[in-house]
């Protein structure tokens, strides 16, 4: 029975591995969950789930816990969060969301705990030295990213110099079809409605820009070991091939499935062995329709950012995910257009002067600079 521990256990991701975990209980133990600021959904989850632990990571939420008894035993803030990433478990899924659970990923590593991998900040921001640190400690870090975990099973018992070109796939977002100059008539309301995943908000909104199509440009650079130029993007809208490998012979394997979340994270948990699911079926008949589109690097500029900043590397991809990730908040909180998100990472990265062979401090002290950009962006717009 494998030891599982959940960061971001309220996300969406989150949310489905603990339902995973709660359908083959034979094959699991939850061992802990934690939440930032979702203390009601949090609540459920202990009450449904039984883990062992739980944690809750907001200051702000915390004090409002002190007269409930039921969070006497909570682990409590950042330090909370690292306490439970030194707990004897098999699997930690990562499933915060944002660039600071870069710190969670190193913190599990450095405790050689294999790891499932759904905060692609983390790769985005220091994917060399991750997947060394996994490399020297002999531990798995296994992607639950819906592409990569296609990639992933696609790559499985193939021979790296047969490799030609790595295909990931993407929807094209809610605005696939609209002109780049109605961009700026865009509203909150209309990002956040993806046409086939129900994702998290920063999410649905990277989905909308593309820019997550870029960060799994770098992730999958990092995790796969195959040259930015050697990895492309094809837009199918039906969701249903989640990637592709073409091979030098000129085969192409490619992984499909209906658009579920729940395959990548039962397969990451599962591993190296398959779990049947009786929940979730494909028929041909119902799903024959796929169709491909070249990508807009024009109308969608973070894609371009984002190969940009992988292949320059160094800290640059670590200030294209810190300024993404604040730049959106920024527009969920309408203080910036949906235009200004790439037009703002595109500022951060030419003021930034970039370390070309990063430590994890190097990467910290680039987060720092990059909070301090954006936010000396948010004042003058005030003023």
């Amino acid at each position: 029975m494998k030891k599982i521990g959940i960061l971001g256990s309220t996300g969406s991701v989150g949310s489905q591995t603990l339902e995973i975990i709660d359908d083959y209980k034979e094959q699991f133990e939850l061992v802990f969950i934690s939440g930032h600021s979702n203390i009601d959904k949090l609540s459920k989850q202990i009450d449904r789930y039984n883990p062992k632990y739980a944690c809750i990571s907001n200051d702000d939420i915390l004090a409002k816990l002190s007269n409930q008894t039921k969070f006497n035993k909570l682990y409590k803030g950042s330090q909370g969060l690292s306490d439970l990433c030194s707990m004897d478990v098999d699997l930690v899924v990562n499933a915060i969301s944002g660039y600071k659970g870069l710190y969670l990923s190193v913190k599990l590593l450095e405790n050689n705990i294999n790891i499932a991998l759904s905060n692609k900040e983390s790769i985005v921001q220091a994917g060399s030295i991750l997947t060394k640190m996994a490399k020297d400690r002999n531990l798995n870090i296994f992607p639950v990213d819906s592409e990569h975990s296609a990639l992933w099973q696609c790559l499985m018992g193939e021979n790296q110099d047969s490799i030609d070109k790595l295909i990931l796939t993407g929807s094209g977002g809610p605005f696939r079809k609209l002109d780049k100059e109605n961009f700026y008539q865009i509203t909150k309301e209309q990002a956040l409605k993806h046409p086939n995943w129900s994702m998290g908000n920063k999410i649905t909104i990277d989905s909308a820009t593309m820019m997550n199509k870029g960060f799994e440009v770098i992730e999958a650079h990092h995790l796969f070991e195959i040259d930015y130029n050697d990895i492309n993007i094809v837009i199918h809208p039906e969701s249903i091939i989640h990637s592709m490998v073409k091979f030098i012979d000129g085969s192409i394997k490619a992984q499909l499935s209906i658009p579920t979340m729940r395959i990548p994270i039962q397969f990451a948990l599962s591993y190296p062995e398959r779990i049947q699911n009786k929940n979730i079926d494909f028929d041909f008949t119902e799903n024959n329709n796929f169709t491909f589109e070249k990508v807009d690097y024009d109308k969608f500029k973070c894609i371009k950012l984002a190969y940009d900043a992988g292949k320059k590397s160094g800290t640059y991809p670590a200030v294209l995910n810190v300024a993404n990730d604040m730049a959106v908040d920024m527009f969920l909180k309408d203080s910036i257009n949906f235009i200004d998100i790439p037009e703002l990472i595109e500022e951060s990265l030419n003021s930034h002067s970039s370390i070309s062979e990063p430590t994890i401090d190097d990467i910290k002290e680039t987060i720092l600079e990059t909070e301090n950009f954006i936010n000396n962006y948010k004042s003058k717009r005030v003023c």
